[in-house]
Parts: structure tokens; C-alpha cells; sequence
């Protein structure tokens, strides 16, 4: 269980990184774009919202099945669990992900535009 716990940690890292900076890997990738909007808004919902992510609800389990309380545990799964889950107080964390979050919205809503202007005018039927 310890293992499970460390890989869905792992994960939850790397979806982390993928929505904190995703938007520099995506210009160009139209699907991963995509993926990437939809996991801004799915990090805005989890921040502001009554749901807990069900990351954190399967790490939290995989954890107590192990038993590792959760300042305890190997030395692995002790970065991971601090790089996920700052001490820092829950507003500033829950801020901090929305804004990275507008931010990166901000950059796809301004790429369109961009690529909206770029387009040819409809030449009236020509």
C-alpha cells in the first residue's frame, strides 16, 4: 500500500506541474490544450469548492491502509507529501491556485485572440 500511496502522490505532483505550467508545452498541440483547460478549471473547482480531489481521497487511504500517518512515512513519500501539500495557511494556497490557474487561462484567452486577428477577412464571396 505504501508503493500505491508514493505512485498516486507521484501523480498528483505531475498533474500539479501539468496544470502550473502546462501552458508552455501546449501552443501549437490543440488537444492537449484541451486537457490542459480542462484540468484549470477542474483545479479552480477543486480550490473553491466543497469537493475534495479524489487524488488527495485515494493518497489519504492508501496512506492509513499503510499505516503511515501523514508527517510520517518514508523519506519519498515525505517530500511528495510536502511539495503537494505546502504548510501554509489554506487561503493562501487556495488563492495562489487560482491565480496560476487565471493566469494560465489569461495566456489561451490571449493566444486566441491573437489567432482570431490573424485571420484573413471573409473577402464577400470571392
Amino acid at each position: 500500500m505504501r508503493l500505491l500511496a508514493i505512485v498516486v502522490l507521484g501523480v498528483h505532483l505531475a498533474w500539479i506541474i501539468l496544470v502550473v505550467i502546462g501552458v508552455l508545452w501546449t501552443r501549437g498541440r490543440p488537444v492537449w490544450s484541451a486537457i490542459h483547460i480542462a484540468a484549470l478549471l477542474w483545479g479552480i473547482v477543486v480550490e473553491v469548492g466543497p469537493w475534495p480531489c479524489p487524488l488527495t481521497l485515494f493518497e489519504n487511504s492508501f496512506e492509513a491502509k499503510a499505516g503511515i500517518s501523514p508527517v510520517g512515512g518514508d523519506f519519498v513519500l515525505h517530500c511528495l507529501d510536502a511539495t503537494v501539500y505546502p504548510n501554509l495557511p489554506g487561503w493562501m494556497v487556495t488563492s495562489f491556485g487560482v491565480a496560476v490557474c487565471g493566469a494560465n487561462l489569461a495566456i489561451y484567452g490571449w493566444r486566441a485572440r491573437k489567432r482570431w486577428k490573424r485571420r484573413p477577412a471573409h473577402e464577400g464571396g470571392k
